[in-house]
């Protein structure tokens, strides 16, 4: 299992080097992994959605509150049994990003963004799922553009996110 998982962060990492250095994929993938720190952008996304009407608002105080959740889980929690150290001790000096201090797998970022997609999705409609999961894709996508994950780990950090989003609509639905 691991000269797979190796070889296809391997694969991936030669893929994304190609994409290293134009000038537009260098500024989307920047941006994204930034507004990805803290789950600022999925934050964004829920107060905007909030300011749309009331009942809105009050999911915006809970999906705010569920984020919180979910990434404790994950850098408190799941982070905390793997220790997999990250592509480049400091981050790729191209890329001016924030350097985490947890472990590398999974992907904070990717788990929030799919975590974050899959909550909108339920209160939003499927409509709005493409929007929403192509956003995360390049959420996730972006740390391992700047180095600070490795391929499998935003994988690893989307399927967490998918399934911790899961539970929480079961919660929401069941409290409905």
């Amino acid at each position: 299992m691991s000269r797979a998982v190796a070889s296809f962060d391997l694969w991936a990492e030669r893929g994304l080097e190609r994409l290293r250095g134009n000038r537009i994929a260098d500024t989307v993938f920047t941006t994204a992994s930034t507004l990805g720190d803290f789950s600022l952008i999925w934050h964004l996304v829920g107060a905007t959605r909030g300011l749309t009407s009331e009942s809105h608002a009050n999911q915006a105080f809970v999906f705010s509150a569920l984020i919180g959740i979910e990434s404790l889980l994950v850098n408190q929690g799941i982070k905390r049994l793997f220790r997999r150290t990250r592509p480049t001790e400091a981050g790729d000096s191209r890329y001016p990003v924030r350097k985490p201090a947890t472990s590398s797998f999974p992907s904070g970022h990717a788990s929030a963004a799919f975590f974050a997609a899959t909550v909108l999705t339920y209160w939003s409609g499927l409509a709005w799922a493409p929007l929403l999961f192509v956003a995360a894709t390049v959420v996730g996508t972006s740390r391992a553009f700047v180095r600070i994950h490795h391929a499998s780990d935003i994988v690893g950090g989307a399927l967490v996110g998918l399934l911790l989003g899961q539970a929480a609509v079961a919660l929401l639905r069941a409290v409905a």
